[in-house]
């Protein structure tokens, strides 16, 4: 799969999730054997007001390349110049937010809200093509609720204005992410356009990836959810594409080792403090199906640090 000069080793990319995809568990979906990771989302105005939040948003790893730093905002010309100001840094695409449901997001007309304008997407589009070098996407939904279905049209206009590729979720902004990804959408836009489309929404296995390939055609599929608390994922996907058979689930000793390794990777980035509560959502993923998981997501809750974290994994994993 080639996105603008830029070939992936596989189709199988990281979806952008806020407070999920930073910089150590992009680093181990890498591991894995992820094709593309494509970072948290960060607001081009905090670019410009020089928001020291975004600084460890902006970080990046030789080690994880290629990765896709994804932007959002609503002003054409506040994006085109905050791409254009960090475009040295070491991502391969810039990726335009055209999904985000987050009220606070849809509200300042930013995210998923985009859709609802064609005109300012192109806008947003072409003025970002025209002002950096790198390949530039958009991630957009089914459309913005049931009486705008509109994916089609905005990809058309992604693609006329220069985008190199295009990925759909199969939701619409009023299911947030609840109910069934519609795949028929998916396939409606590659079916409408000739620059590569990636497919989002409901794979988590190697069986439903083939399938939704199958289904809609897409070049790449891209996982959000399914890969919370797993990702091994990836190397599924591709020992699915390169043997037919999916290798077995990891034990229960490797899903502790690579918690405590992700939280070690957590804690060196982020400090203590903010690193082992950014773990509590991770663990609490990663557990999930194990016996006792339910007690134990409420006292994850309570840790506050390294050595207390080893200590419950030890009573749920011996």
């Amino acid at each position: 799969m080639e996105i603008g000069n830029l070939k992936l080793e596989n189709p199988y990319i990281l979806a952008p999730m806020a407070g999920v995809t930073d910089l150590p568990f992009r680093l181990l979906c890498k591991e894995q054997g992820a094709g593309l990771l494509c970072m948290e989302m960060i607001s081009a105005k905090a670019l410009q007001y020089k928001n020291k939040n975004t600084k460890v948003l902006l970080a990046i790893h030789p080690q994880e390349y290629p990765v896709s730093l994804q932007l959002f905002g609503s002003d054409p010309k506040i994006i085109s110049e905050q791409a254009k100001r960090i475009e040295d840094l070491p991502f391969q695409i810039l990726d335009i937010n055209m999904g985000c449901p987050v009220p606070k997001v849809v509200k300042n007309g930013e995210g998923s809200a985009l859709m609802k304008n064609p005109k300012l997407v192109f806008e947003i589009v072409s003025q970002l093509v025209k002002a950096i070098e790198k390949p530039v996407t958009v991630k957009i939904r089914k459309g913005f609720d049931d009486d705008h279905i509109n994916a089609v049209e905005i990809a058309k206009i992604a693609e006329e204005a220069g985008a190199s590729a295009v990925a759909v979720h199969g939701r619409t902004r009023e299911q947030y992410y609840s109910g069934e990804a519609d795949w028929d959408i998916i396939r409606q836009v590659k079916e409408a356009v000739h620059i590569p489309v990636i497919g989002n929404g409901d794979v988590t296995s190697a069986e439903k990836a083939a399938e939704m390939r199958k289904i809609t055609g897409c070049d790449g599929v891209m996982i959000g959810r399914g890969v919370q608390g797993n990702p091994w994922i990836f190397r599924e996907l591709a020992e699915y594409d390169r043997t037919g058979t999916i290798p077995p689930r990891p034990t229960q000793e490797e899903i502790r080792n690579m918690m405590l390794r992700h939280a070690r990777m957590q804690l060196e980035f982020k400090g203590e403090y903010l690193g082992i509560r950014e773990m509590r959502k991770h663990v609490a993923w990663y557990v999930k199906g194990m016996k006792g998981a339910a007690k134990f997501r409420a006292q994850i809750n309570q840790v506050e640090s390294y050595e207390e974290l080893e200590e419950l994994l030890e009573m749920l994993i011996k």
